[in-house]
């Protein structure tokens, strides 16, 4: 059993690859037999996940505001209480995100960047859902903001997804005791510092996603990327570990259910 545990099921883009139903259907056919739906816009994009994840067998989605959107005045005017409440309101909303930082395309204003990540590192706190996070060229600020909002508490639950990020904030990650999830990029040939990264994971701090339509592991590299994808990235970092894809399977999975608990509840 695998388990996706970051794809975007309502983007424009992934609609080449088919509808949601397509997706699923062709991700269960390949032995992915769950996902989640990240949330990017929580003015536009609840209700619709909120949808595909009712409609579906172990599809679950999340709640929050991509770093790129943190500047959109809906999503800055939407309150911690009243995401907090949507959160409550959804038996599938699993987590909290997709937060964060991004320095490298800086799409919306860095104080708007902060202000939005802390607005969810609190629901995350207050609601004991994993915050998924996005960094990218923005190491430094993300770790300092989790220990200054008391993310780093032992308690709060934190996903580094799609990690691609240097050695320095792996370390620190693993030793705070985070979940660090990897994608297709982890099979590119020349992501070998990655690679390297990955295996110095401890097995029970692992997630693999596809972050669909982005992202696509070789053999697929440069198509649409979709749920049913995540199989080839696990058995590449199976190999990593030296491990049987069926071991990786098991215990990515597992992970992902101590992670995001919530969704055992609504388990089929």
């Amino acid at each position: 059993m695998w388990i996706d545990s970051h794809c975007h099921l309502n983007h424009i883009k992934i609609e080449e690859a088919g509808s949601p139903s397509d997706l699923i259907k062709r991700a269960n056919d390949n032995g992915v037999d769950g996902m989640v739906s990240i949330c990017c816009r929580i003015s536009e994009e609840v209700d619709t996940l909120a949808t595909i994840a009712n409609g579906h067998d172990n599809v679950w989605f999340s709640i929050g505001t991509h770093p790129h959107d943190a500047g959109n005045e809906k999503e800055k005017a939407i309150t911690t209480d009243e995401i907090i409440a949507l959160v409550n309101r959804y038996d599938k909303c699993v987590g909290v995100g997709e937060a964060g930082l991004d320095y490298f395309y800086d799409n919306a204003p860095r104080e708007d960047q902060k202000e939005s990540f802390i607005k969810q590192i609190n629901v995350a706190k207050e609601t004991g859902l994993p915050l998924i996070i996005h960094t990218r060229d923005a190491e430094e600020d993300t770790i300092q903001i989790l220990r200054d909002n008391g993310a780093c508490d032992g308690k709060t639950k934190i996903l580094m997804h799609c990690f691609s990020s240097n050695g320095t904030l792996a370390r620190q990650s693993i030793d705070e005791g985070f979940t660090l999830s990897f994608s297709g990029m982890a099979t590119f040939k020349k992501n070998t510092g990655l690679q390297d990264i990955i295996r110095s994971v401890p097995l029970n701090q692992i997630l693999v996603e596809t972050d669909a339509p982005y992202l696509a592991p070789m053999p697929h590299r440069g198509k649409t990327n979709e749920p049913a994808y995540v199989v080839h990235t696990g058995q590449f970092i199976a190999d990593l570990y030296n491990i049987t894809r069926e071991e990786l399977a098991q215990k990515t999975t597992t992970n992902f259910f101590n992670l995001f608990d919530k969704a055992n509840k609504t388990l089929k």
